[in-house]
């Protein structure tokens, strides 16, 4: 079973970019150890599930069919700092080069759901200096260990109703479908984000255009 919340972005119209043949989407896994981002993103990427990995960070390519229209993943598999002593976990060099972020928590480690609770606040707090916004999906992973739950579902769904952010509960180990969605439902958000964007750049050409001109006919 997958458990699902999805943002309020989400209820915006899915535009598609123009009617280009392949998208790209670059997309940042973010997380403390453990929690199985990297079991993660193989299960995506292969269909199996692998889970012992060492600690490597990578990015890995991969192209998807979406609705006929094929989607090139680019995804940053990124290692969570061993000196947490500070709270920069995350890079502006990350947040510049993301289309979309995946947030995972295990629901097996409370200190894991801190983490990410910690994440989305820096994202958010850095994106209030950036122009644009990469949507976010929480993802409490190892459902199939629900003896071991210390994270409820409801405590994720709060978390990411309130920032705004979509949510899934799933189990890497145990099935493909719901590793698909999460990163489908990702690739919705982020096409609507750059459809919001491509309006609002159309809305202040506009209006730049129109101050030009009635500013030039009161000079005259």
């Amino acid at each position: 079973m997958v458990v699902q919340a999805k943002s309020s972005s989400h209820n915006c119209s899915r535009t598609m970019e123009g009617n280009q043949h392949k998208v790209d989407a670059n997309v940042l896994l973010l997380g403390a150890e453990n929690v199985g981002k990297s079991a993660l993103t193989v299960r995506f990427l292969t269909r199996r599930f692998i889970g012992e990995y060492g600690d490597i960070e990578s990015i890995y390519s991969h192209i998807d069919k979406i609705d006929g229209r094929e989607i090139s993943f680019n995804i940053w598999d990124s290692l969570y700092p061993q000196d947490c002593e500070t709270t920069e976990t995350i890079s502006e060099k990350q947040l510049q080069w993301a289309d979309g972020v995946i947030l995972v928590y295990s629901i097996c480690d409370r200190s894991s759901f801190e983490v990410v609770r910690q994440q989305v606040h820096l994202i958010r707090h850095a994106s209030r200096k950036m122009s644009a916004t990469a949507p976010i999906i929480i993802v409490g992973n190892k459902r199939d260990l629900q003896h071991q739950r210390s994270v409820s579902s409801e405590e994720g769904r709060l978390l990411a109703l309130s920032e705004d952010c979509g949510f899934f509960e799933i189990s890497a180990a145990e099935t493909y479908h719901g590793v698909l969605l999460v990163f489908h439902e990702l690739m919705d958000l982020i096409k609507e984000s750059r459809a919001l964007r491509k309006g609002a750049a159309g809305i202040k050409s506009i209006v730049r255009s129109m101050s030009a001109v009635f500013g030039k006919k009161r000079v005259e």
